[in-house]
């Protein structure tokens, strides 16, 4: 047996005065109630009760041992009542992680409220170029987008997102519009640097179709919004989310090209560690986000724009 279940034993021991009336709340024999009782005062080398058929009674032993255990058994419940509480109060270190565009544009306002919400939680936004490890550096929550990275965390969806390729009004007309993937590859086009291995190489898929095309440009920047910024400048064909995009396809400042060939899923989802009881914080904030762009998820089937 381990010393906080022996404590609890022993109080609960003391508290009844014989062993038969702690055997019975037990559910155990007066015989296993002694010899547990043995086996615990052999562990610790000194004598707890004196007992005799009838009662018993708490040595000076014994009277240490329960005045200091009593103290631990309450500070151990009232630790559980904090822990628990967590759980069923938002409160405590929130830790999220997005990328600096979606996240300087969208989650920040979405954060300013969430706080005016539930004050007693303690954001910390950490936006980075690239994806960090959930798991391994400590996050509660991150925002992510495309396909999920890691089995072991748990996804809900935001948003629906898709990845649209780009280009100025003015760059079309002076360079002419790819009609193909394949022409990609004699056009000036506007690269992320997020991933060397990958770096340049743009998947496309129509229907059945598939097209991996190796693209090159005079720019390119590990900073989405960069990018963006040369090709509202006429620099180039660029990749972006539509999230980014839209305003400036709607107000012409871009224009779609190869409108029926479309990039891997982009889908912007919450992620956070696979939990049995998920706490309050945590909990909260996921279900505030989902609410908060549940106007942005695509009906299954109907391609409407949500940005």
């Amino acid at each position: 047996m381990d010393g906080l279940s022996d404590l609890a034993f022993f109080s609960l021991l003391v508290r009844h005065g014989n062993l038969s009336a702690a055997a019975r709340e037990l559910g155990l024999t007066p015989p296993a109630v002694s010899t547990r009782l043995a086996n615990l005062e052999r562990r610790l080398g000194v004598r707890l009760l004196n007992r005799t058929t009838r009662r018993i009674s708490v040595t000076a032993e014994g009277e240490l041992y329960l005045a200091d255990g009593a103290r631990i058994l309450a500070d151990l419940d009232a630790l559980e009542r904090r822990v628990t509480n967590t759980r069923e109060r938002p409160q405590g270190l929130l830790r999220i992680n997005a990328t600096f565009g979606f996240g300087r544009t969208h989650l920040v306002p979405a954060i300013a409220d969430f706080a005016r919400d539930y004050p007693d939680v303690e954001v910390q936004l950490h936006l980075s170029d690239r994806p960090v490890n959930l798991l391994d550096e400590g996050y509660d929550v991150a925002i992510r987008f495309g396909t999920l990275p890691d089995a072991r965390l748990v996804a809900r969806l935001l948003a629906s997102n898709r990845r649209l390729l780009c280009a100025s009004p003015q760059y079309v007309r002076a360079h002419g519009e790819p009609r193909t993937p394949a022409d990609l590859a004699r056009h000036r086009c506007i690269v992320i640097r997020e991933d060397e291995l990958a770096y340049g190489t743009w998947h496309l898929q129509s229907g059945q179709r598939s097209e991996t095309i190796k693209v090159r440009g005079a720019l390119s920047s590990n900073d989405g919004e960069s990018a963006l910024a040369w090709a509202l400048a006429g620099h180039g064909v660029v990749m972006r989310s539509e999230w980014e995009v839209m305003a400036h396809l709607r107000a012409g400042r871009l224009v779609e090209v190869l409108p029926g060939w479309r990039t891997p899923p982009a889908d912007i989802h919450a992620l956070y560690p696979e939990r049995l009881h998920l706490p309050a914080k945590t909990r909260v904030l996921i279900d505030f986000l989902a609410e908060r762009f549940a106007s942005r998820v695509r009906t299954p089937g109907y391609p409407a724009e949500v940005w």
